[in-house]
């Protein structure tokens, strides 16, 4: 498999760690993280870069705004520390290149030279990535960085300033399970994708893979395991959301009593208000489930936006993933039609 084939099924910041450590091979990378916002910014905190001395890169800063300008410095050897802050916008290095939104845009930049010291740092950040832990990188400009830090596992990066010194954690990025395909399912699928995130369908019937697999984008991983095999025998981290989109009983139940058992901050089954009520007493009287974890589960999965299509049903549970992902109110879905 080629590296770039492979890169499509990961996260844009394990696709980025990833094409460093190839680059690093034979030069020297600028490793490139953004640590702080102001006004409108078009990336969070946390986002990652990488350019090499060329002026090759991937990933992306803001969106296309300070792109040309931030490679500029690079090829032209302006960044040589180790490691050091560069800001954009209102009080920054270049004074000309203001951002569109007017925000302001504080960038990490890391200089790493080929050699087992950068690709060992490497490695580690994309172990981090893949794994069911977050790491701490502590780092004080224009030094290298000194400490990298297992802990408990925290569901979206964070950027913290102890004085000089910068705090930044990588965790395993956001990852989508989805039980089974169905038209919704691949609607769903294909917009986690887009989005960024790690997405999984795990889907056992040879006749939905032969009718509905050919839809789905080439970033899904389509996993051939039924589904409720597949979590009872794999690790799901804290920033994971489980999907039952079948409205096969047999896989959405068992898919259920299985995500409440893990630490996903999200589950959720389709279906309409009848068909979750129905689920719900079938779950109960299976023993395996109690209220407390019925709480866990979202049905009617999505937000009440009025869906009625399967991909305005997708949209309203993509939706709803994404709120809950940066801990925002809102309303679920009050019925589905099917």
């Amino acid at each position: 498999m080629s590296l770039e084939v492979g890169m499509e099924m990961e996260s844009l910041d394990v696709q980025v760690l990833t094409r460093g450590l190839y680059w690093l091979g034979s030069q020297p990378i600028w490793l490139c993280t953004v640590i702080s916002t102001f006004g409108s910014s078009p990336r969070p905190p946390g986002t990652m870069m990488v350019i090499r001395n060329d002026g090759q890169y991937h990933g992306s800063l803001s969106g296309g705004c300070i792109e040309e300008s931030f490679i500029m410095l690079v090829t032209q050897g302006a960044l040589q520390q180790e490691s050091e802050v560069v800001r954009y916008g209102a009080g920054g290095r270049l004074p000309n290149k203001a951002l569109p939104c007017g925000g302001v845009v504080d960038i990490l930049v890391e200089r790493c030279l080929p050699g087992t010291e950068s690709i060992t740092y490497l490695q580690t950040l994309l172990e981090a990535l893949r794994g069911n832990y977050s790491l701490l990188k502590a780092i004080t400009p224009p030094q290298a960085c000194k400490a990298l830090t297992k802990i408990a596992f925290v569901q979206t990066p964070q950027v913290t300033h102890l004085g000089s010194e910068i705090h930044i954690t990588l965790s395993a990025p956001m990852t989508v399970i989805i039980a089974g395909l169905s038209n919704v399912a691949v609607f769903c699928a294909n917009f986690s994708v887009s989005l960024g995130f790690t997405t999984l369908v795990c889907e056992h019937r040879e006749g939905e893979r032969a009718s509905l697999a050919y839809e789905l984008s080439a970033g899904v991983e389509l996993i051939n395991e039924f589904p409720a095999k597949y979590l009872e025998r794999s690790t799901c981290h804290p920033a994971t959301a489980i999907l039952a989109l079948t409205h096969d009983s047999r896989i959405d139940d068992l898919t259920m009593m299985e995500a409440v058992l893990s630490p996903a901050f999200y589950i959720g089954a389709m279906g309409s208000i009848n068909t979750s009520t129905a689920r719900k007493s079938r779950l109960l009287r299976s023993g395996g489930v109690n209220e407390q974890d019925l709480a866990r589960i979202r049905a009617p999965i999505g937000l009440n936006i009025g869906s009625k299509t399967p991909a305005e049903i997708a949209l309203a549970i993509m939706a709803d993933i994404v709120r809950c992902k940066n801990g925002k109110e809102g309303h679920p879905l009050a019925h589905w039609d099917n």
